[in-house]
């Protein structure tokens, strides 16, 4: 166990502190950051660069209402169409507004040389506002009757379910946000395979692309090589996957006194919203993980050259593609559907699939555990199938390709075992 803890930190040390983690680790933090200036620059220059005129004819009165100007009053008021259009020649104005009120009508006509998707969104809210206030005076009607006319209608979804008596119990539905969190674990999922794979491969090919393993195994098993090298890596994902979460409980804590965080929160509770979902969901990103990548490190123990490994862990990548796309397209398209339903049960597609139906209530607590029996039974035969395979490939060099080394492992695994021979020490 000593050497096995030897090799594991020192494939763990020597990852972290590279310069390829970090950067793969700060990508998120600067995307993040990225999209948050850009917001806020955008912000600022729709609020203090832009600069819209407006010409206003008709009703007087209408015109001289708090309501209307109220409007006008973040506007350049403008004497006519023709000054307007001078003015935007002349690049004194941003955009310009034709604004007409006739009989608690309003018409407008903005014209700008520049799409200005942002201004023209704020513009007709703001005109459409105006035409309810206005028709609201036109009618007599007061404050509180206009907000009982425009008060929205009180709608909940129910989840029902029937006990063993046969009576209904109904309780709120979250399929929906369940279903955005089970959706983001199959992109994670899949982001950390592809990122990971060839990382794994690459470290337990690396010894024997150089062609000095033979110095390595004098001191140490096979066994405790192949485990340390995995182990390192695994530690290496499990880091990244700590910093982000420790990064999102602490977004949540600064954000939690949010005026939006808070009508939420008043609402909901985290733990209604996700409950033993959350748990399960968890549970098959760290399994799916590490089933593909012991089959990294299966592939990446067949090569004989580390240029080779892009090559080898063509199955991993093949494999977990079509698990995402099942599980995004068909998961968003019908939840229940047959594809769905199988390959939740099949160990390299469930980590990808149960939590699909997980979140929309489509399977049972029985089925999950059976499908997490399946997984584990299948990671643990995978490890031990692999573990065996490097200790009888380890000192075998093929230029054949993936599938004559593969072939080549398995004949010289089954003579080891049927010979009897012992581990490298």
């Amino acid at each position: 166990m000593s050497k096995f803890w030897v090799i594991t930190k020192d494939v763990y040390r020597k990852n972290v502190r590279s310069i390829s983690f970090i950067i793969m680790l700060l990508v998120p933090f600067i995307a993040a950051a990225g999209l948050y200036i850009i917001n806020q620059v955008t912000d600022n220059a729709t609020e203090e660069g832009d600069t819209i005129g407006v010409v206003v004819q008709g009703d007087s009165d209408l015109l001289n209402t708090v309501e209307v100007q109220t409007v006008l009053d973040s506007m350049t008021v403008l004497n006519s169409k023709e000054q307007g259009e001078e003015q935007l020649k002349e690049e004194e104005i941003d955009g310009l507004l034709l604004l007409s009120v006739e009989k608690d009508q309003i018409n407008g006509e903005f014209y700008s040389s520049n799409t200005m998707p942002q201004v023209t969104m704020a513009l007709n809210q703001q005109l459409n506002q105006l035409q309810s206030s206005l028709r609201a005076k036109a009618l007599g009607l007061s404050e509180e009757e206009v907000a009982s006319l425009n008060a929205s209608v009180p709608f909940s979804v129910q989840k029902i379910t029937f006990n063993e008596n046969g009576e209904m119990n109904t309780e709120e539905d979250f399929t929906s946000i369940r279903l955005v969190v089970g959706m983001a674990t199959t992109i994670l999922l899949f982001i950390f395979i592809v990122t990971y794979a060839s990382i794994i491969a690459q470290e337990i090919a690396s010894e024997k692309g150089t062609r000095i393993m033979e110095v390595i195994l004098s001191s140490v098993s096979a066994r405790s090589h192949f485990y340390g090298k995995l182990a390192g890596i695994l530690l290496v994902a499990l880091t990244q996957i700590v910093v982000y979460a420790v990064s999102i409980g602490l977004g949540f804590y600064w954000l939690k006194n949010n005026s939006t965080v808070q009508v939420f929160l008043a609402e909901f509770s985290i733990r209604d919203i996700l409950g033993e979902f959350l748990a399960y969901t968890l549970l098959y990103l760290i399994l799916g993980i590490l089933i593909y990548a012991v089959l990294a490190a299966l592939c990446g123990s067949l090569v004989s050259k580390v240029e080779d490994v892009s090559k080898a862990i063509l199955p991993v990548t093949y494999l977990s593609l079509a698990g995402y796309m099942i599980g995004l397209s068909l998961g968003m398209a019908n939840p229940d559907h047959l594809v769905i339903r199988v390959t939740s049960f099949i160990p390299f597609f469930s980590s990808y699939t149960m939590p699909i139906r997980l979140a929309n209530n489509f399977v049972s607590t029985g089925e999950v555990l059976l499908s997490l029996m399946i997984l584990v039974l299948s990671i643990v035969g995978l490890i031990i199938f692999s573990e065996r395979m490097y200790k009888a490939n380890v000192l075998v060099y093929n230029d054949n390709g993936i599938f004559a080394a593969l072939k080549q492992s398995v004949s010289l695994m089954t003579k080891n075992k049927s010979g009897g021979v012992q581990d490298h020490e």
